[in-house]
């Protein structure tokens, strides 16, 4: 069977690339489920298979009981295991490729590996895949390199944040492999979602784990309050700005002192027409107080914090890069975005770590990015 892959976006290009590359070891691809990490590295393997590149395809991948967290091994589940493992796989191929996908894991040229059980092996010409690192013990990653034989190639991909259990192996692999020699590691975001429905569960995702954070009292008591003059709106959370503020040395009369953060939606229920709701929650509270939607747009909710106002227009983009949010800003406005001795970015790092459970990080983008942009926007207008 011929195997034909087109990548969907830069960035599967950038991880096809880094496949095919020989002078490339170790590839990492991180980043949300639904980007096509799993997709693209499994039938490129079966691709590499068929051109005599590899001699075996070998799958290291978890299960686990998402309702748990328990991962179960072979022992425990004995040829059930392998049975669930396999139907990752074709899913991956599609119908199109299953007969074939029997006919290699009969041969032995597709191997499904148990995690707990790698150690005393070894994989010559072999693609060795780590898949679901977020679920791996860091020496299962340590052990699969240490096995890695001659002219084979070891793939680690892996959600470090969203579906990351506390102990985040995949979060750890990022971070071991950037900058090491024969490595290259692809970042996937948002914005790279390209699986049907995997936006949507990822803004459930995000919008639980926010709906998790324990809120002080005073932000408790902010809820209530905004419940009683709105009523009919849908908060995620209630975020007290204050003492980051303090903290930070944060003066400005941009940043407010809460944010009342609402469904996606509901924005104007929560503020009211004219915004007299939220007005008179800040009489009532003596706070300063302002209204945004939880959204996968996530630049929205780092302006509403920002102590500069203007900085809003100048934020080309925000999007998940490993564990942190990176947040891109026009060049000539980057100083303004960080603060004098980067007080801003420290302020607006703890303030998204309370709220997702990511830091923030800010890159320079240069003017002639600002004019393709410019330029999409008229070609989408015509």
């Amino acid at each position: 069977m011929s195997w034909q892959i087109t990548p969907a976006n830069e960035k599967q290009k950038q991880l096809m690339a880094a496949l095919e590359s020989r002078d490339v070891d170790i590839v990492g691809a991180f980043g949300p489920s639904g980007t096509g990490k799993s997709y693209v590295t499994c039938n490129y393997a079966l691709k590499a298979l068929s051109e005599g590149r590899y001699s075996r395809f070998v799958i290291v991948r978890p299960l686990v009981d998402v309702s748990t967290g328990r991962r179960y091994s072979s022992i425990e589940l004995g040829p059930h295991f392998f049975s669930v493992a396999s139907s990752y796989l074709y899913d991956l191929v599609g119908p199109q490729g299953e007969e074939h996908l029997r006919k290699l894991l009969d041969e032995g040229r597709v191997v499904l590996a148990d995690p707990s059980f790698l150690i005393g092996r070894t994989f010559d010409r072999t693609l060795l895949f780590l898949d679901d690192a977020q679920h791996l013990p860091p020496e299962t990653i340590r052990e699969a390199m240490l096995r890695l034989g001659g002219e084979s190639k070891l793939v680690v991909a892996g959600d470090p944040v969203v579906q990351a259990p506390r102990e985040n192996s995949a979060a750890l692999a990022r971070e071991l492999l950037l900058g090491e020699e024969r490595t290259f590691v692809v970042d996937f975001g948002i914005r790279d979602i390209v699986r049907p429905g995997a936006k949507r569960a990822l803004k459930f995702a995000l919008e639980a784990r926010v709906r998790a954070r324990e809120m002080s009292e005073e932000e408790r008591k902010l809820m209530s309050l905004a419940y009683a003059h709105a009523p009919d709106a849908q908060l995620v959370t209630v975020v007290d700005l204050r003492p980051l503020k303090e903290k930070h040395s944060i003066t400005s009369k941009n940043t407010p002192d809460a944010l009342l953060i609402s469904k996606e939606g509901y924005l104007g229920r929560l503020i009211g027409k004219g915004g007299e709701r939220i007005q008179k929650m800040e009489k009532e509270s003596g706070m300063a107080l302002r209204g945004v939607e939880l959204t996968l747009d996530l630049k929205q909710l780092v302006a509403s914090m920002h102590p500069i106002g203007w900085i809003r227009r100048h934020l080309r983009d925000a999007d998940i890069v490993g564990t942190n949010l990176e947040v891109e800003v026009d060049s000539e406005n980057f100083g303004a975005f960080v603060g004098q001795k980067g007080a801003f970015i420290r302020f607006l790092d703890e303030a998204m770590r309370s709220l997702l459970g990511v830091g923030l990080r800010a890159r320079s983008v240069e003017a002639e990015r600002k004019e393709e942009e410019r330029g999409r926007r008229k070609a989408a207008k015509k």
